[in-house]
This record gives C-alpha cells, structure tokens and sequence, in this order.
C-alpha cells in the first residue's frame, strides 16, 4: 500500500519515466510487446473499478449531448480523414492509417486526470471517457468498414468482435468488483487504485517504445516527420476542437472535450488489427505517445485562463 501511495503521488513522472526507459533499453521495451493488449485491458478494468457504475452513467440531462459530442468526435473526423488520405493514395500507409485511427479511437483511460493537471474539469472528460470507451465497437464500425487493411466484411466483424471483448470483460469485470465492494473507490482503496493505473501505464508506455527507441538511436530521418506530425495532430486537434466547442456554448466542458479530443487510445486498436498491421503501427503509436504527456506543460495555461475548471 505504501508503495502504490508513493506511485499515486508522483504518477505524472511515472509516464516521463517509462518514456525513457522503454528508449534507453530497446531490449526490455521488445520483451514488453506482448503485454500491450493485457495491459490496456488491465487499465480499463482499473478506469471501470475506481470510477464504478453509479458515476459511469450520465445523468439524464447530460446523454443526449455527451452522446452527440462522442458520435463528432469518433465517427466525423475518421471518416473525413479517410476520403482525404484517400485521395492522396496514403491511406495504406502506416502513418495514414494511424492518423485515421487516432482520430477514431475513444479517449485515453486518464482523460480525467491529464484535465485535472491542464486546469480543466475532470467531469465531462470522465463522461466522454465512459460513452467514449462503450460505444467504441458500435462508432468504430463504419471506419474498419472502409479500410484497406480489412479485406472482407467478416475482417470488419472479427476486429470489433475482439474490441467488444477486451472492453467489455475488463469493464464488467472492474464495475463488478467496485458494486461488490464500494470502499475501494474511497480512502486507501482509492489511492491503490490510482498508484496501479499510474504504474500500469508506466509499464505500457515502455512497451509502446519498442519502435520509437530503435529508430531514435538510429537517427531515422522519418522518426522527426513522424514526431512532427503527430504534435499537429494532438494539439491542432485540441485547439480546433476548443474552438468550435466554445462557438456551440460548451461553456466550462470546452476545455475537458478538446482535452479528449485530442488525446486518444489509439494503443487500443493493437488488439483488433492483424497482428503485421499493428506492428507496422508501433512508431507511430510510441510518437502519439509524446504530445499526451506534454500536454499539461504546454496547454495548461490556454486551459486554465479560459477558467473551465471551476
């Protein structure tokens, strides 16, 4: 318990921490490959157990719009990336398909605490997090439905069939778990919650570098592109998001929602793709890696001075 209180306390180094330790030892972040998918399962069944059931449904007044922010949010913009990397011929590539899939995944598992330390409010963030991760088989279907990387329609169903699988065994596992024992959402309990979350995602970091370290210590040219690119993604997301939340009177969720935005469980998807496309995916998913945890650094005071955290 000690230690997981230390971990709780100091779990924004942890993320840094696993970053470079995944690019400092190549070998151990290669060894840790395997363990991506049980992790992100272990994760969600972390998310669902310290948040529990009864804070997991949006009151009545919030659905309607909480639903119509996550269908724009996971449906609209892959789609519409889909028809421009089209066009250019750059959908089959590595990058092009990860561009797609960030912009279809569903908010990151500490969506609510990277809002918390960017000075917005945790609850919509909390909210988009839970639709967000429930809906994700059913948002995702129209985009595996036109990818290349699909070759038949029973491709489609098996890939959402596996995604239905790890989110819904982990979040009925860790939902069950909190109704059978509430106090582990309060106290200790609570604490040990969030020192396995911010230790489980040290872990999983380390083993999303098994592509960034290699390719960093081998001065890859396409390492910096891929770096670049994906820094405009994240934070021009956000900040486009901001801003046309704001112009639709999101009011005190604008910060929260761009927060969500931006940041996305792309990491998640390693479970559903063909095993060759998702290692083809692993640089660009250790790159995406980067901007998520600068985030708090470098959009903070944006988000703090428009005040929605009160």
């Amino acid at each position: 318990m000690s230690l997981l209180a230390f971990v709780a306390r100091h779990g924004r180094w942890v993320l840094p921490a696993g970053l470079a330790l995944g690019i400092a030892v190549p070998p151990l972040a290669r060894a840790m490959e395997p363990a991506i998918v049980p992790l992100l399962g272990f994760l969600l069944f972390l998310a669902a157990l310290r948040i529990g059931p009864g804070a997991a449904r949006p009151r009545p007044g919030e659905l309607p719009r909480a639903l119509m922010w996550t269908a724009a949010l996971q449906i609209v913009p892959p789609l519409a990336a889909i028809a421009g990397l089209g066009a250019l011929g750059w959908l089959a590539h590595p990058v092009g398909l990860g561009v797609v899939l960030v912009l279809a995944a569903s908010p990151i598992t500490g969506a609510p605490g990277l809002a918390i330390l960017s000075g917005a409010a945790p609850a919509p963030a909390l909210r988009q997090l839970v639709l967000g991760t429930a809906l994700l088989p059913l948002t995702v279907l129209p985009v595996f439905a036109v990818l290349p990387v699909f070759a038949a329609p029973g491709d489609v169903a098996a890939a959402v069939l596996r995604l239905l699988a790890v989110i819904g065994v982990a979040g009925a596992g860790g939902f069950a778990l909190r109704a059978r024992w509430p106090g582990l959402g309060e106290g200790r309990g609570a604490v040990a919650i969030d020192g396995l979350t911010s230790l489980s995602m040290g872990l999983v970091v380390i083993a999303l570098t098994s592509a960034l370290g290699p390719a960093l210590l081998a001065g890859d040219a396409a390492l910096w592109a891929v770096l670049a690119l994906v820094f405009v993604l994240n934070f021009g997301t956000q900040l486009a998001t901001l801003a046309v939340v704001r112009a639709r009177g999101a009011g005190r969720d604008a910060s929260a929602l761009a927060i969500v935005a931006g940041n996305r469980n792309l990491a998640l998807f390693l479970a559903a793709l063909p095993e060759p496309v998702g290692q083809a995916l692993l640089l660009f998913v250790g790159c995406y890696q980067v901007p998520m945890f600068l985030t708090p650094l470098l959009l903070a005071p944006l988000y703090r001075r428009l005040g929605d955290s009160g």
